[in-house]
Parts: structure tokens; C-alpha cells; sequence
């Protein structure tokens, strides 16, 4: 399993600008409640959206090279806000709570859902959503809805599947397929589907060269 569906590997180039960048100091920023709290200035965003638990902290922590920078927690729900992170003068990373199920309130989850929302329709600096599905459940019902509102939004889309050292290889080609067949009939959607493990390193490399490509020039 190449990291990378369809066959569109980056290029040595690529790659070796994401190796720069991500190696680059990432620093939290702030950690916005509501819509006031964000973050203003020149930097291009990549936001990491998904289910609750779906692996956003970790898949962030991967790439950065760093343990701990966003929060990982096996309880669903534990991202609580918009958190905010500048790498290295060239983008803002943006790590939002998660939708779906989680271990908080009902109001409190409905708030989140409305922030992420309101964020992904109308934040002028994004540049590409994450989103990022679960490799052993694949695309479910709010995922779907998701993507609807960013193909409303006219907000780029970039599929990301977690998780996948945990999926038979074979059961991983056939999920692969089937994510690449459903997000082809969104105008939003990128048109590769990256395969990620943020335990084993599958992927990295790529994600860093396609969000690379996505910074502020030096």
C-alpha cells in the first residue's frame, strides 16, 4: 500500500521542502472559544477536522515532530477548542474539537459543532481542510455531512485516513477504493486520499509535502 491514492506520488522536491518545513519550531498560539478569539495576520491555514477521536492531535504531533505539542487523549471529545499553531512563521496549523460523539454535554458539543462550522464556511486564510476519517470505519454519515458544507462552502478538502497499521492490508486497498470513488463526486475534494499511520509514520512524508506546498513562501 503506497501512502498516496491515486498514483500521484510528490516529487523529490516535494517531499524535501515538506522535510524543511515541518522541521521548522511549531508554537501554540491560542486556543479560541469563539469566532472572536481567532487568530489574525498573513499566515496561510491548514485546519484538521474530523470525528471525535478519529487521531487529529496525534497526526499533528506526528508531523511536527513533536510528542506532546496538541493534546491526545483516548476519551472522545477532549479538544475543546480551536487550537492554534505557527509553524515556523509559514503556516498555521488549526486543530479543531472533534464532531460525532463525545464525553461532554449536549450543549457544549452543540457549540463546538456551531464554531467548527461557522470556522470552516467563513475563515478567509484557510487553504485546505484535513479532513481526516478513520481507517478502520471509513467515511460515516457526519463525514458526509461535512463535505457537503465545505462543497457549499467552496472550501478545499484534502481526505486523510488514520490509523490504517491497524486495517488488513487488503480491507485497507478496498477502503481506499471506495473513499477514493465517494469523494470524487465533490467539487471541494482534493483528489488524493492519503493513507497515514501516526504510530508507524505511514504517509508523513507526503502530507508534509502537500500542506508544504500550501505555506507562506520564504
Amino acid at each position: 500500500m503506497t501512502a498516496i491514492k491515486p498514483d500521484s506520488q510528490p516529487s523529490a522536491e516535494s517531499l524535501e521542502n515538506g522535510r524543511l518545513l515541518f522541521a521548522k519550531a511549531c508554537t501554540f498560539l491560542i486556543g479560541a472559544v469563539s469566532l472572536n478569539d481567532l487568530p489574525v495576520g498573513p499566515l496561510p491555514e491548514i485546519a484538521f477536522a474530523g470525528r471525535s477521536n478519529v487521531g487529529k492531535s496525534s497526526l499533528i504531533n506526528a508531523l511536527v515532530r513533536q510528542k506532546a505539542l496538541a493534546r491526545t487523549s483516548n476519551t472522545p471529545g477532549r479538544t475543546q477548542q480551536l487550537n492554534f499553531f505557527d509553524l515556523g512563521g509559514r503556516l498555521m496549523i488549526a486543530d479543531l474539537p472533534g464532531y460525532g460523539y463525545a464525553r461532554a454535554p449536549k450543549q457544549q458539543v452543540s457549540d463546538w459543532t456551531d464554531l467548527v462550522g461557522n470556522y470552516l464556511q467563513g475563515r478567509a486564510p484557510l487553504r485546505r481542510v484535513c479532513l481526516l476519517i478513520d481507517g478502520r470505519h471509513g467515511i460515516k454519515q457526519n463525514d458526509r455531512e461535512v463535505m457537503d458544507m465545505l462543497d457549499r462552502a467552496a472550501q478545499s478538502f484534502l481526505v486523510v485516513l488514520t490509523k490504517c497499521d491497524k486495517v488488513n492490508p487488503d480491507k485497507l486497498e478496498e477502503l481506499v477504493a471506495d473513499v477514493s470513488r465517494e469523494t470524487s463526486s465533490h467539487v471541494a475534494a482534493h483528489p488524493d486520499v492519503i493513507v497515514t499511520s501516526s504510530v508507524k509514520g505511514l504517509g508523513i512524508e507526503p502530507l508534509r509535502a502537500t500542506l508544504a506546498a500550501l505555506a507562506l513562501d520564504q
